[in-house]
Order: C-alpha cells, then sequence, then structure tokens
C-alpha cells in the first residue's frame, strides 16, 4: 500500500471519528433542553425556575423516580413531569 493512500485513510478515519465525537456531545445537552422546554410549555412560555433545571439534570442521570418527584415538588403537573423526565435520558 502506498505511504500518500495509508495516510488518507488515517486521515479520514480520524476525521469520521472525530466528528461522530462532536456530533454525539450535544445530544445529552438537548435532552435536558427537551425536558426544560416539555415543563416551561406547561407555563406556557414562563421560565422554568432553577428547581426544575435541576430535576432535569437528574432525569438525564436515568433517575426517572427522582426527577418525576423534584418537578412534581415545583408544582409541576404529574403527567408534564413523567413526559419530561422521560425525554430526559
Amino acid at each position: 500500500m502506498r505511504t500518500s493512500t495509508r495516510i488518507a485513510g488515517v486521515l479520514t478515519g480520524l476525521t469520521l471519528a472525530l466528528g461522530g465525537a462532536a456530533l454525539t456531545a450535544p445530544a445529552a445537552h438537548a435532552d435536558v433542553t427537551a425536558c426544560i422546554n416539555q415543563v416551561e410549555r406547561e407555563l406556557r412560555g414562563g421560565e422554568a425556575p432553577g428547581a426544575v433545571r435541576t430535576a432535569c439534570y437528574v432525569g438525564q442521570t436515568g433517575d426517572h423516580d427522582r426527577c418525576v418527584t423534584a418537578l412534581t415538588a415545583s408544582s409541576v403537573t404529574n403527567g408534564t413531569a413523567v413526559t419530561a423526565c422521560r425525554v430526559a435520558p
């Protein structure tokens, strides 16, 4: 195999690997954002308080029950809390 072909292959591999990492990194943040947006829809345009943001971050870790409990303690309806926490992880 020629050196130029080998270098091109290595560069292509690196590009794909780094590009894939860049595409997957924002996904975790987007899930928390989706959770927060779900709650803000219930608030009809109001900004979610810090407790809601914290609960959504807990939901991102996969602790669905704790996320729902924290959201309902923040005066979010149970249905919205369940839906929001489902989109968090």
